[in-house]
């Protein structure tokens, strides 16, 4: 079973670390609310996010990565939800704006402020009410800022510019939803649904250019696009047990099997669904299941079988979520490729935890691996939502070194990104459709980075011109929809 088979890499002597106890954020009581694909658990350099328990409605902790220790029972949450928290997902632009969905079928958008929450948070600074059902799937466009992917139990796949509130296109489908993902440049997704089938959608129009049934298992598939446009996805047998697949980027059955199925294979007889992380920069994927204790690991190459398996974690504690940290946060010095987040019950009162698990290979050298790290995503949108939507430009993302991140001293750096959407200013008291910001401001340039004042400021007039251009797109069809309403009155007068 290939599997099993050996590959000469230098990620096959990849381990996996958990944090000892003092490196943990415990005592908060996880969330009881279910839904197939949701991961109950988001991280950034900046924050970890965590769903929990809340009486009168839903809400989610965001807690500073350096705060490690025993949640207080009166912290501040995010809780301006009238229903359970099912999904949340940091933007992947700006390290202090996260969005989140809900059973109360509604989208919010919230900026946290610079040094954490000191009260609770009630107001977002958008409230995006489309779906008629609860919204259990939210994903962020990875190139273009202000573009968010939602889908819930009303069927509907929604997409949404944030700056301006819209929907812009939407599908309806004829089962829920259980992953959503974008490719590389963000010109297309990959879907799967309760009805067996994967499908491709174009992302500006969401239509579905092909379709296919990929697992005869009914329960919940993921799947997820390569940097090359390959499709990795979990599913089940129909004997129920849980396989890996692989399918080709072009075919005209490059979903569901036939020539286009580079590589399927068994993984075991477990039930939790498998979640699927995958890192651009090394092709390596990483498989946690709900449920699960084991994090499994896998190289994806060009040649045949395509997937090799490198490595297990394995743990005693079965995890009920799990965060995936982006690589501007990771510690370069220490030869970490990546870091999860795993969210796991405590026995007895002791509550829930969070646990960081680190992935390192082992260098004797303490100069940076330029071959561990390839340029990596910068957090940078390439293009705004107009120049994506309406002008039909595709970006690749933009990268960064990782070198940037290495510090001869041993001290770990993160490159962090701030709000477009509020720009440290309070959101014009005018603007339709949003509610008030929480007011935070952005955070001052340190003497570090004094050299990059001109490309900050230029990056800061950029997003401004993007505020801007949402509030006046929305301001516009305020006013033609007021036209139309008057116009409408004095003809019934008359």
């Amino acid at each position: 079973m290939s599997v099993k088979v050996v590959r000469q890499s230098k990620f096959r002597h990849v381990f996996g670390t958990a944090g000892k106890k003092d490196q943990w954020y415990d005592g908060m009581k996880i969330t009881k609310s279910n839904w197939e694909g949701s991961t109950y658990c988001a991280v950034n350099p900046k924050f970890v996010a965590l769903i929990v328990e809340s009486a009168g409605g839903g809400a989610f902790l965001t807690i500073p990565i350096s705060k490690v220790g025993r949640v207080e029972r009166d912290s501040p949450v995010v809780g301006g939800h009238k229903a359970d928290v099912l999904d949340i997902k940091w933007c992947p632009h700006h390290d202090d704006v996260i969005a989140s969905s809900s059973e109360d079928c509604t989208v919010k958008i919230w900026q946290i402020p610079e040094e954490g929450l000191k009260k609770s948070l009630e107001v977002p600074i958008v409230d995006l009410v489309y779906h008629q059902r609860r919204v259990g799937l939210i994903e962020w466009h990875p190139t273009a800022s202000n573009i968010l992917l939602s889908s819930g139990a009303d069927h509907k796949l929604c997409l949404w510019d944030v700056g301006s509130g819209e929907v812009l296109s939407e599908l309806s489908l004829p089962e829920v939803l259980f992953s959503l993902s974008f490719n590389f440049n963000g010109s297309k997704i990959v879907s799967t649904c309760k009805d067996k089938k994967i499908r491709i959608h174009d992302a500006r129009s969401l239509k579905v250019a092909k379709e296919e049934k990929a697992y005869a298992g009914a329960k919940a598939a993921q799947a997820v696009f390569l940097k090359d446009d390959r499709i990795f996805s979990t599913g089940f047998s129909k004997m129920s047990d849980r396989q890996y697949s692989l399918w080709a980027a072009e075919g005209a059955n490059s979903i569901g099997g036939g020539e286009g199925s580079l590589t399927t294979e068994d993984i075991d007889t477990s039930n939790g669904v498998m979640y699927i992380f995958y890192d651009p920069d090394t092709s390596v994927v990483y498989l946690a299941g709900k449920g699960d204790s084991v994090i499994r690991y896998f190289e994806v190459v060009d040649e045949a079988p395509h997937v090799y398996w490198l490595s297990n974690y394995s743990s005693s504690v079965p995890q009920r979520g799990i965060g995936f940290m982006a690589k501007r946060g990771l510690n370069v010095n220490n030869c970490e490729i990546s870091r999860f987040y795993k969210l796991a019950q405590g026995t007895g009162n002791q509550g829930g935890y969070c646990e960081p698990i680190s992935f390192t290979v082992p260098r004797k050298s303490e100069l940076y691996q330029d071959d561990l790290y390839p340029d990596t995503f910068s957090g940078e949108p390439s293009v705004t939502s107009d120049e994506w939507f309406t002008e039909k430009q595709d970006a690749d993302p933009l990268l960064m070194s990782m070198k940037d991140l290495f510090s001869e001293g041993g001290k770990q750096k993160a490159k962090v990104r701030a709000s477009i959407l509020t720009a440290g200013k309070k959101k014009p008291s005018s603007q339709p459709n949003s509610a008030q910001t929480n007011g935070s401001s952005a955070p001052p340039t340190s003497a570090a980075s004094a050299s990059n004042d001109s490309s900050e400021l230029l990056s800061e007039i950029k997003r401004l011109k993007i505020i801007v251009m949402g509030h006046e797109k929305r301001i516009a069809l305020l006013e033609a929809k007021q036209g139309t309403d008057k116009s409408e009155s004095s003809a019934v007068a008359v």
